[in-house]
């Protein structure tokens, strides 16, 4: 038997949006290593900036890189016929039986996670993350956050347990088909149909009534992973489901919409209640003496306007560091740095010089009303097209102040001539406030032509 020990690099951390910059695999038969393959990947997309500083890949490194496109046939020979293995497995895992499927290759392999594995081998250690593991194993990482160094200290793991708990391994491999983690009400032929792809699940039990709503961007993967594990929690609903069923929604964003949805109409007993705290934070806007637009993240204040109001100081902070790199703004503008010289982004040529004179106000003031523009395309009412659930198919979303009011799917062969006629075929929804939590979250990753005013 061959395992292929692999690990990637990428620009983010969801496959169907982030993109592959780095692979590395290494054949090993438990004893000594056979074959190696590494190669940077041109993602034919942005590598963020925290990303670069994390792997040290930026965009020059691969824009001479093939795309994965280009070696796809190459690596899908070289992964057949064996054993997949790496460190958190899913992730790696799912990345590139995605990349696959854009280059029409159907990937299905057996797999194996050294994660689930070092916690059998090596029970009671703080964490299994790779880095600590190996500090505890005395195994060295040659480059840490670079596929191919991780990948060949996850060869070095793995063939730690095959060669003194080669048990572990085969046990694992037994229980790849299914059977070990069962609920004992759902049978094999069950589990087979659900479906790999992204949606809302519900788990029902014996009299039909649905206790537990959920999404998921691979329904199938997500279901397994709720009986991993012994928790109380897992324990009684492993003993109480007796069935499960789904819907499809082809875009990760309206799972999250019809998740909560769901979880509001029905209150299954074992969904936590969906709690938000009141919006004790806000972000403000105000002009310097200068005219250069800023913009301030404080405690909410009902006498002053604000932009955009937020359940915590981490999530408004969180949002206005993405803001600020995604409109190229200046941070000691938007109040993330303070200095009273230039900001320090600007040292290292990431910042335009709106703060120590070296922009114009009106060309920097462009950027920030873009922002501003960008949070008031939140109210009133606004449509907003999302992918369906197959290629031939679009999903339109009706937000109304902020807040889901309407959805549907249409088919890519209708012609349907204006907004108006899009907006009666949608289905009215019940007027539920925290949509707006999830529609401020995923409005930054689409694509402004997608983003109709009305």
């Amino acid at each position: 038997m061959e395992f292929v020990i692999v690990d990637i690099e990428t620009t983010g951390g969801n496959p169907n949006q982030g993109g592959i910059t780095e692979i590395a695999a290494i054949v090993s038969d438990g004893h000594k290593v056979l074959d190696k393959f590494h190669t940077l990947i041109n993602p034919q997309r942005f590598i963020p900036n925290f990303i670069t500083g994390l792997t040290g890949i930026n965009q020059e490194m691969v824009e001479s890189a093939p795309t994965f496109g280009e070696i796809a046939e190459e690596f899908y020979d070289f992964l057949k016929g064996r054993v997949f293995v790496a460190h958190n497995v899913n992730f790696d895992y799912t990345f590139i039986r995605e990349a696959f499927k854009v280059c029409g290759l159907d990937f299905n392999v057996p797999k194996l996670c050294t994660v689930r594995l070092s916690r059998k081998a090596f029970p009671g250690l703080g964490s299994y993350g790779l880095g600590r593991i190996c500090e505890k194993l005395s195994i060295t990482i040659s480059a840490r956050h670079r596929a191919f160094g991780d990948a060949e200290a996850t060869e070095l793991l793995f063939r730690r347990i095959y060669q003194y708990q080669s048990e572990i391994i085969l046990q694992s491999l037994k229980k790849g088909n299914g059977e070990s983690f069962l609920p004992p009400h759902i049978t094999q032929e069950r589990y087979q149909q659900i479906p790999e792809a992204t949606g809302v699940y519900f788990f029902h039990d014996k009299n039909g009534q649905v206790i537990y709503v959920g999404k998921a961007l691979n329904i199938k993967s997500r279901f397994k992973s709720h009986f991993s594990g012994n928790s109380r929690e897992k324990i009684l609903l492993k003993s109480e489901i007796n069935d499960i069923t789904w819907v499809l929604t082809g875009s990760e964003f309206l799972a999250y919409l019809l998740e909560t949805l769901e979880i509001k109409r029905i209150w299954p007993k074992y969904n936590g209640a969906l709690k938000y705290q009141s919006s004790n934070w806000a972000l403000f806007q105000y002009e310097d003496s200068q005219g250069f637009i800023r913009f301030q993240v404080s405690k909410n204040n009902s006498k002053i306007q604000n932009l955009l109001e937020f359940d915590s100081h981490s999530e408004a902070w969180k949002y206005i560091m993405e803001q600020t790199e995604h409109f190229e703004l200046c941070p000691k503008l938007t109040g993330i740095q303070k200095t009273a010289m230039e900001c320090y982004d600007h040292q290292i040529n990431k910042c335009l010089g709106a703060c120590c004179g070296k922009e114009k106000v009106e060309v920097y003031n462009k950027r920030a009303q873009k922002f501003i523009d960008s949070i008031q395309s939140e109210k009133g009412s606004v449509l907003i097209k999302e992918k369906g659930r197959s290629v031939n198919e679009t999903c339109a979303l009706l937000f109304e102040n902020g807040i889901l009011a309407a959805y549907g799917f249409i088919s890519q062969e209708e012609y349907l001539e204006n907004n108006e006629e899009i907006l009666n075929r949608l289905e009215r929804v019940k007027h539920i406030p925290e949509t707006k939590y999830i529609l401020r979250a995923f409005l930054p990753k689409i694509h402004f032509r997608n983003i109709i005013p009305l």
